[in-house]
């Protein structure tokens, strides 16, 4: 697929069905203030005022996809925990379908949670498993991606990867293989795990600091002719069509075979 194609592809999201594949959580919220320092640790002690639940990682993702007029639909394993009903009553308020969602009891549901007080981040608290799902829950999960590519007229796939677990190389292998025999485009938001394990996606779009990780290189990001070979080397090993690094402040730095 060319660059072309790709911007073809985006002027026609409204009318697409996407599958976003990763790690979702829940982003809490604690709002409040700081009233007094601990009598027990020199620590402020805040008094709440307010809680907010709000979708994360991939939801979001999935969630930004539904804003621009797409369907997307979400795929990811969470827990079999109170968070995991929390997470699907902001599905359902949110108006997404949780048809991919499947439930591990080996597992928590991620949750985040942020301490605010004043505008200010004072603390947050990760509550996580991040190891691999079994190779049991991975045949589960890709037994599910497989009926709802085949049911939903899936025009494109989103892997929003962030460590947690869910993303694994045997999950990566067979749904690049459906998406290539069905001629459907992949496209990967990655993180340092799984970064060398996307061999044939469409469009891969690693952050500056993923690049450099993940190829272990030492260059700048204003260093146009450094990131012209970190590119075309991770198209060669990955066999991938093209390769969208952000560079924050500098804007995207694309290569489309070699150019």
């Amino acid at each position: 697929m060319s660059k072309e194609e790709i911007d073809e592809l985006f002027e026609k999201f409204d009318h697409f069905n996407v599958l976003v594949i990763g790690d979702v959580m829940i982003d809490t919220y604690f709002w409040g203030k700081v009233e007094r320092i601990s009598p027990e640790a020199p620590v402020p002690i805040i008094s709440r005022s307010k809680i907010e639940h709000r979708l994360g990682g991939a939801a979001n993702v999935a969630l930004n996809i539904q804003a621009l007029g797409a369907t997307p639909y979400l795929c990811s394993v969470i827990g079999d925990d109170d968070k995991s009903i929390v997470l699907r009553g902001l599905l359902k308020k949110r108006g997404l379908s949780n048809a991919g969602i499947v439930t591990d009891n080996d597992r928590i549901t991620t949750i985040k949670t942020r301490v605010i007080s004043d505008n200010q981040h004072l603390l947050r608290i990760d509550e996580e498993v991040t190891d691999n799902i079994s190779h049991e829950m991975q045949n589960k999960f890709i037994n599910r991606l497989k009926s709802i590519i085949s049911d939903k007229n899936i025009d494109a796939i989103i892997f929003e990867d962030y460590d947690k677990g869910v993303i694994t190389p045997e999950i990566i292998k067979n749904v690049v293989e459906i998406a290539v025999a069905n001629g459907i485009p992949t496209l990967v938001d990655p993180k340092k795990r799984n970064f060398m394990d996307y061999h044939g996606v469409t469009l891969f779009k690693p952050n500056f600091k993923e690049l450099v990780e993940g190829l272990k290189l030492d260059i700048e990001k204003n260093d146009i002719e450094g990131l012209h070979a970190a590119s075309n080397e991770l198209r060669k090993k990955l066999n991938i069509n093209i390769v969208m690094a952000t560079l924050s402040e500098l804007g995207i730095y694309i290569s489309d075979n070699g150019s």
